[in-house]
């Protein structure tokens, strides 16, 4: 009984045995079918290394120099309105009046009061030398007089301050007003702002801010403000640094003639700072972006698992630089001579084959000017 169950268990390990030999045969027949993929058409450029000029670049607000919005100094109805929305004033241009008939029919009653104070002092100087009139009584007579005048005066005042004028000269924003409108103290006539010179305000990190000086040029890089001609310096660079951002607030002043930088306006700034590094412009196609990291595909010789070589791709990482045009600086993580991918990045991975087709590149120019731009 014993051999029985001896043989019949050899028996069943080499029917196991001859039935994982065949499956291990049809494995490795399957595997020698499989093809690999074709190599992915690129475009690449050989890295070289040049002098890139340093410059800060920084998100900034347009402010205006001088803004305001204008408001009623007194209380009052709109007599007249003296502008129109959007246009250009100059220094003590009359906005708008306020309804002064009371205070004109006041100034009337006080000058005569004064023209009666003035007589009744110069009656009391013919006859105080002759002792008819008492030393006091003149001096009551010249307060009184001097009341007078000083009553005069603030009628006055009043009716300038209901006359509403540009406190500077600049351009004017939408009326807020209409004829017959109770205005009361401080409401809103019409916004003022001083268009040219004009202020672009920007943050630097902390770490950036010992390389700026007042004077340094300063562009406007984005969008079509880029092609307007816009130049500026830093004027001002604050004397402390913001405990939230640890940034330092800079202001720079551009002429702006065509006033085409308006307060409130989101610009890119561009300080152009002194001195050049050697770093490696690429275009900017042949970056990567990622949360993780930057990084760039190089073309170099691999081996696959059979030992033959082919031409494929290395994912590197990089710390970039500055943008300029097309191109973007890489200080790090590619080597001078190194042939990196231009275009075709979505579809590689770390040690993709590739096939180069430069015949068409993509564009890699400093300062591009775009058609219709």
């Amino acid at each position: 009984m014993a051999k029985r169950m001896i043989a019949m268990l050899a028996l069943m390990a080499a029917l196991l045995a001859a039935l994982g030999a065949a499956k291990v045969r049809q494995v490795r027949s399957e595997r020698s079918q499989i093809r690999p993929p074709p190599p992915a058409a690129v475009t690449t450029t050989v890295a070289r290394q040049e002098q890139w000029p340093v410059a800060l670049s920084a998100v900034a607000t347009v402010t205006a120099v001088q803004g305001v919005t204008v408001s009623a100094d007194l209380p009052g109805t709109v007599d007249r309105i003296a502008f129109d929305s959007g246009a250009a004033v100059r220094q003590g241009d009359v906005l708008a009046e306020l309804d002064t008939r009371r205070e004109r029919a006041q100034l009337d009653a006080a000058l005569a009061n004064r023209k009666l104070a003035g007589l009744i002092v110069a009656r009391m100087e013919a006859m105080i030398d002759k002792g008819v009139v008492s030393r006091t009584d003149y001096d009551r007579a010249q307060a009184e007089d001097e009341q007078s005048a000083a009553r005069v005066g603030e009628i006055r005042a009043t009716i300038e301050r209901k006359t509403i004028r540009a406190p500077f000269g600049g351009m004017l924003g939408i009326r807020q007003i209409n004829l017959g409108q109770y205005l009361s103290p401080g409401s809103a006539v019409v916004s003022l702002q001083s268009l040219d010179p004009i202020y672009v305000n920007f943050g630097v990190p902390q770490q950036r801010a010992a390389q700026l000086r007042a004077g340094l040029p300063v562009g406007i890089a984005n969008g079509e403000l880029s092609d307007a001609g816009l130049a500026g310096r830093v004027t001002a660079i604050d004397s402390l640094i913001d405990p939230a951002t640890r940034n330092v607030q800079v202001q720079a002043t551009f002429a702006n003639p065509a006033h085409a930088l308006r307060p409130g306006m989101f610009v890119q700034a561009e300080v152009s700072l002194e001195g050049s590094r050697a770093a490696i412009a690429l275009p900017q196609s042949a970056i990567s972006y990622a949360p993780y990291g930057d990084s760039v595909f190089v073309v170099t010789e691999l081996s696959d698992p059979r030992g033959q070589t082919y031409r494929g791709v290395r994912q590197q990482f990089v710390k970039l630089g500055e943008a300029r045009g097309d191109q973007v600086a890489v200080l790090s993580g590619v080597d001078d001579g190194d042939e990196v991918v231009t275009s075709g990045l979505f579809k590689l991975r770390n040690g993709a084959a590739v096939l180069v087709d430069n015949s068409i590149q993509p564009s890699n120019d400093p300062a591009p000017a775009p058609e219709n731009s």
